[in-house]
């Protein structure tokens, strides 16, 4: 069976103004198939929401796609007109963006927003779009639904928001759902419930999911597959497990370590290790070149890494791909 989503060697540039185009994602590939997650994590600035608006053809103004294919359920998403396009997005993939406060109305109600959606991409008639709106509500565990289908979203904490938003990504049982950092700003209690409603609709449904996120207790608990991104390009790819439990990029490492953990022998106290942590920062656009971008904050650097080009992505017999020089030290 062929992936809802296949991704292959993207590239997307930022035009400057003296006309020279920045890299911001580089030769990016994965896909996701109908039931599954893929993750992708990393730093804010490795690309990962920019990947999703370029799935979702919301790429901003000055930000182009120059080369790669993004096929949804078989069908290019780059060569789609307008009008197909719109009719692709809320019917075959959707998107939960980072802040629900933003993405919704301040002037409708949310049972008026969701209400919408069904109106435009299923044909339903007024009395039809709201029973459906009340039923999405309860299917997102909205609590008192009936009630809260006519409250603005400042009514509603932010929790019960992105649940809204949720309901309204899932409104036409899309393919392909694209959740951009749903648990952002809210509590750990909160984030919990999210992503185990994301699951639970997931096993219902059996859409295809892409994941961004930063919580790694999510990854896995919630992907089979994981993309590690890191300056606009994938690192490391693998099953969850495996990339989680055996990391072969000194950048996945980095990220497994600043996880809170006990340390060793303090279980019984409770007392809290000290966070690792990665020096450094991300490079910013127009100062990345074809080395390792990670290479000045890599602790496994040797002088192959300086004097040559980064090595592309390189799978074993399982499917677990690395771009490192050194994969075998960090392993």
């Amino acid at each position: 069976m062929a992936p809802v989503l296949s991704v292959e060697s993207l590239n997307v540039g930022l035009r400057a103004t003296n006309g020279v185009t920045i890299p911001v994602l580089e030769n990016l590939s994965f896909s996701v198939d109908q039931g599954k997650t893929i993750a992708l994590v990393g730093e804010s600035g490795c690309g990962k929401s920019m990947t999703a608006l370029a799935i979702m053809r919301l790429l901003p103004e000055a930000f182009v796609v120059s080369s790669g294919q993004i096929m949804l359920d078989g069908e290019d998403v780059l060569a789609a007109q307008m009008p197909r396009l719109r009719s692709l997005r809320g019917n075959r993939m959707s998107m939960i963006f980072q802040e629900p406060m933003t993405a919704l109305n301040p002037l409708y109600t949310v049972g008026d927003q969701i209400a919408e959606v069904l109106r435009l991409h299923r044909g339903l008639g007024r009395k039809d779009a709201a029973e459906q709106t009340l039923a999405l509500l309860k299917a997102v565990q909205i609590p008192a639904a009936a009630e809260r289908i006519n409250a603005y979203p400042h009514q509603m904490s932010g929790g019960m928001r992105q649940r809204v938003m949720i309901a309204m990504a899932l409104a036409c049982k899309p393919k392909l759902l694209i959740a951009d950092e749903p648990t952002t700003a809210l509590d750990v209690t909160v984030q919990a419930q999210i992503f185990d409603l994301l699951s639970r609709l997931q096993d219902q449904t059996e859409t295809a999911i892409v994941l961004i996120t930063h919580d790694l207790g999510a990854v896995s608990e919630l992907a089979d597959d994981v993309a590690v991104l890191y300056a606009g390009r994938c690192i490391e790819r693998g099953r969850a497990h495996e990339v989680i439990e055996r990391p072969r990029h000194p950048y996945t490492r980095g990220l497994m370590a600043c996880v809170p953990h006990l340390r060793l022998g303090g279980e019984a106290s409770g007392a809290p290790a000290d966070l690792d942590e990665i020096p450094g920062m991300v490079p910013p656009l127009g100062e990345r070149d074809a080395a390792c971008a990670f290479l000045p904050r890599c602790v496994f650097a040797d002088e192959i890494c300086r004097s040559q080009l980064q090595p592309p992505l390189q799978a074993d017999d399982g499917g677990h791909c690395v771009s490192c020089w050194r994969w075998k030290e960090v392993a």
